[in-house]
């Protein structure tokens, strides 16, 4: 069994927040508080140790009380980018990541993911569900991981080489994608808010 005090939680707030006007999203407010804060208490509660991936606004993320890192690679380019510092800065055998726009995420996802990546005895454990309202399809979630720290020799050589896709990186290493297609899961759990009345409609949950 894999203890929540082995794996390291990585909220992802690096976007350049293009589809909501430029904002910085994990800034905007949600049910009274910053999105990025949020998602850092719900994760808090599933990992023993956390960490903020964050390019911009960097002292508004470390009054949040968790360490904050940028990307080392330039020009935003995308959430592997975000892994690839939380692999480099983490220092437990895993890393589990999460965006900072999807606030209403399982609060049992990481004791999902790992009970399945240590089922399968796999490297990477990516979440699956709905990301809108029924009858939504069951899609891959690749922004949801749960990585062995040992990626991340394979991440560098992918990124350098200028690999960006979450997919065609994961597609390299054994991975076990693992529904939230339960009675009581809800539909909404990985809806993204892209725009700021997407993010105030989720508030009323």
């Amino acid at each position: 069994m894999i203890a929540p005090s082995d794996i390291t939680g990585l909220v992802l707030a690096g976007g350049r927040g293009s589809r909501m006007g430029g904002v910085d999203k994990g800034l905007q407010n949600f049910n009274g508080m910053p999105l990025a804060l949020h998602t850092l208490m719900r994760l808090q509660m599933q990992t023993g140790h956390m960490m903020i991936n964050a390019n911009r606004n960097l002292a508004a993320y470390e009054s949040f009380g968790a360490p904050v890192w940028p990307d080392g690679l330039a020009d935003y380019p995308g959430p592997l980018a975000g892994f690839l510092t939380g692999l480099e800065r983490c220092e437990t055998p895993y890393l589990v990541t999460v965006p900072c726009d999807t606030p209403l995420f399982p609060l049992d996802l990481v004791a999902r993911l790992a009970e399945s990546l240590e089922r399968e005895d796999a490297e990477i454990a990516m979440a699956a569900g709905r990301d809108g309202a029924p009858p939504a399809a069951v899609r891959t979630q690749p922004v949801f991981c749960l990585l062995r720290v040992t990626l991340l020799e394979s991440l560098v050589r992918f990124t350098h080489g200028g690999g960006r896709k979450i997919d065609a990186w994961t597609a390299q290493h054994k991975t076990v994608v693992v529904p939230f297609d339960r009675p009581d899961d809800d539909a909404r759990a990985f809806f993204n808010a892209n725009t700021l009345a997407e993010l105030h409609s989720l508030e009323k949950s």
